[in-house]
Formats: C-alpha cells, structure tokens, sequence
C-alpha cells in the first residue's frame, strides 16, 4: 500500500568510522571518475540520471573536485561537459588500437583518488594500471553483475587453438572487444586490488562485499508541485488514456511483457503502456510491438532535465522486474524517479526493492501477469492513494538526505586518501595539522 517514504539503510561501516576534528580540516580530495563508455549509447545515454553522475554529484556536495573520463565507441559522441562537471573523453576501439586510447586517457587522468565505474578492463582495469603505475588510491564501484548478461558463473571460454587463434587475430574476432566477457571475469577476480569497493543493492554486497552506497534523486528538480498534470497529458496526446508508464529500455528480464498481458486480461481500452525512450540494444520494442501494439505508446529519448515532466504524465509507474540474478543485482532508477514524483508504483518482489519502496507501492510476484492486472485495478480504484506525496515523503529520496552517509563517506575518503603512500598525502596532512 501507499504510505510514507523511508530513509535507505545505512552501512554501519559508514557510521562507525572515528577521525579526530584535526583531520576533518584536510581539503577534500580531487576524484577522477573513470567510465568505460560515456557514448550517447552508453553511461551518456540518460545523461545525469545514471550511476556515474549520481556519484559525481554526491562527491561535489562533499566539496571534492570531481571530473569524468572515459571512451566513446564506434562514431558515437560522448555527454559533452557542463559548467559543473568536466567530461574527458577519448575515443575506444578494439584491441590492439585500445591500448594506444587507454595510455592517452591515463595521462590526462589528475585525480588524488580514482574512482572506477564497473568492473571492466576500460574503467577498472585502466585503474588498476593508474594505481600500479601512480601509486593512486582505487575505489570501485559496482552496480550490475555484469557476468549476469553472459551466463553468469556458468559460462566458460574453452576454444580449439584454431578458434583461439581466429578470436583474437581476425578483425572481428571476440578477444578484440576490450570488455568482453573473458576479461569481465578476470576483473571480478581483481576486485581486492581494489582499496576500496561501493555497491547500491544487497545482491552486489553479498557477492563482491563493499560499502553500500544508495542512489538518489534531485527532489528539487523532480518536484511534482512544479509541473501541471493535464497540461503534459496533453502535451504528449494521452489525455485519453488510463498511463502505465516504462521510463527506461525494455529488455526481457524486466517484465515488461507481465504488464502486456495484464492488460490483455483487463481489456480495458484505455489503459496504456507507455515506454519512454526504447531499447538501444536490439530490436526487443519491434518485438513488443508486433505482439501487444494496440497497448503501447512509444515516446522518444527525452533529455534527462525534461525527464520529470515526463513522469508527472503518468497515472502509474511500473517497474515488473523478473527475478533473475541481473535483476536482484539492479537498483532501478525508474523507483526514484517515481517516488520523488509522488506516482503510484507498481513493482516485484525481487532484489532490493521491497526495501527501497517500503510501504510506498505496490508489490507482486515476479512473473505473474494475474497479480500484476489485480494490482492495477486496485491502483485506479483508490483515487485517494495517488494523490500527491507531501513534502516530507520524499524527503528520504533527497542527495542532502544521505548526507549522514555521506559524511562517513566524507571520512573515509580521507582516510583512503592519508594512507602512507599515497600521493601528497604527508604534504597536506603537514599543511592541514600545522595551522592548528
């Protein structure tokens, strides 16, 4: 049922951590954000609604100076820069090529701490070599089970010398891809090298351990007291309509189709699914839409600061993930974007998410259509439920709102960053404690 918002759990690590008030004079530490692919098909595609932005944006309400780096793919460009947060980018390419983009991109890195974004040869494999190399402390952070995508623990790579030899000498060959699953496999047996390591489920905690570091929302800018409802309905033509609402890229483990037969259950005409943005990894929206056509609306890729009118349209958001281990590994920004916006949320119980709504949406089995057609019937018949969240139900989804986590984060950035042997620490430990 609807109910209040709650704060994300804090990692007892974070709170417990002790520095005397003489340290927390110590200037904040320059971080360098190191992301595989900042292409608009990749971290830049959502622009600051992903993970990567998320980050920079809590490290610079901490006072850290942070800039991004990463590759772009194919011609892809990358996000460009704002006046707020650099963006410097090379482009990627295949082996042997990526080596040569991968040199270049280390020379321009100038952060005291690296921070790298998955567990991938071109983010967390170039940090390794900065740490190795530069003698650089090494976070990393972990937000998908990237193995997940390729069988998981179960798949192996055992070719004839032959298809070896093909895999990777031929211009097309598999072992050229810098990420390919080969290699995430022997990054996730890195992981230690790391000094540190984020994560943003349990899932992700249970397996790799780390810190856990929740994601959340500008509730200043995903503000539904700003935004008129009918005037967007309008705007995007689904005044008509009853909206169920998928702001993000179907792909088959996230239940998109339990949604679609729910509503050929209910057979109600108006009801819709509307997907915001699509699938840029295969042709998943055509298949949807030979199937289930007469339900569905597609709105382009909206740009991520016009995102929130987006979502005041909705009468709903779903979020149907199946349960699969990408799933429970996964902290679906979709909720958040919900949530701040005071929409009704119908979701699954998988992973972290009966946590993160707590009692402020609707849960149903994974994979069951049944459940999901009852749970709409019974969003639209309690008007009541969906009206507006007040404001301090959205409070706990607020970046300022994390700040005591923060703020432990804050610390133990510090201490990362004082460890001996890290570079120019004993300068500004001496410059910090001598003004006392």
């Amino acid at each position: 049922m609807l109910g209040r918002l709650h704060a994300y759990p804090l990692s007892s690590h974070l709170n417990s951590l002790e520095f005397p008030d003489a340290m927390l004079k110590i200037s904040p530490p320059k971080i360098s954000l190191i992301v595989s692919d900042l292409s608009k098909s990749g971290a830049g595609r959502w622009g600051g609604a992903v993970r990567p932005f998320l980050l920079a944006h809590a490290l610079r309400r901490l006072g850290c100076e942070v800039k991004i780096f990463g590759f772009t793919q194919g011609d892809d460009l990358a996000i460009a820069s704002t006046s707020e947060l650099s963006i410097i980018s090379t482009p990627g390419g295949q082996y042997p090529q990526f080596f040569k983009s991968a040199r270049s991109l280390l020379k321009q890195i100038d952060g005291d701490i690296l921070y790298a974004y998955k567990p991938k040869p071109s983010s967390f494999g170039l940090s390794l070599l900065g740490k190795l190399t530069q003698g650089r402390p090494l976070i990393l952070d972990i937000d998908d089970w990237e193995l997940s995508w390729h069988g998981g623990d179960s798949w192996q790579y055992h070719p004839t010398p032959k298809q070896l030899a093909k895999d990777i000498f031929k211009t097309n060959g598999v072992l050229r891809n810098p990420d390919h699953r080969l290699y995430l496999g022997w990054m996730e047996r890195l992981v230690a090298r790391a000094n540190a390591v984020t994560v943003h489920t349990q899932f992700l905690k249970q397996r790799f351990g780390g810190i856990y570091v929740p994601n959340g929302k500008d509730i200043s800018q995903f503000n539904p007291d700003l935004y008129d409802v009918p005037a967007l309905k309008a705007h995007y033509r689904l005044s008509h309509y009853r909206v169920l609402m998928f702001p993000g890229a179907p792909r088959p483990y996230k239940g998109v189709e339990d949604v679609l037969k729910a509503l050929d259950l209910l057979n109600q005409p108006d009801l819709r699914l509307v997907i915001v943005g699509g699938s840029p990894y295969d042709d998943y929206d055509q298949q949807l839409m030979e199937q289930w056509g007469r339900w569905i609306i597609k709105l382009p890729k909206t740009p991520y600061d016009e995102m929130p009118g987006v979502i005041a349209a909705a009468d709903v958001i779903v979020v149907p993930q199946r349960d699969t281990p990408a799933a429970q590994a996964q902290f679906p920004l979709k909720l958040t974007d919900g949530m701040a916006m005071a929409k009704p949320i119908l979701s699954t119980y998988v992973g972290d998410i009966p946590e993160i709504l707590g009692d402020t949406g609707y849960l149903v089995d994974a994979g069951t259509p049944e459940q999901v057609a009852r749970a709409i019937r019974q969003i639209f018949a309690e008007p009541e439920r969906r009206s507006p969240g007040k404001k301090r139900d959205r409070d706990a989804l607020n970046i300022t709102a994390l700040m005591p986590c923060l703020i432990g984060w804050r610390l133990w950035l510090i201490r990362l960053f004082l460890r001996p042997g890290s570079r120019a620490s004993y300068v500004r430990l001496r410059l910090s404690f001598g003004s006392l």
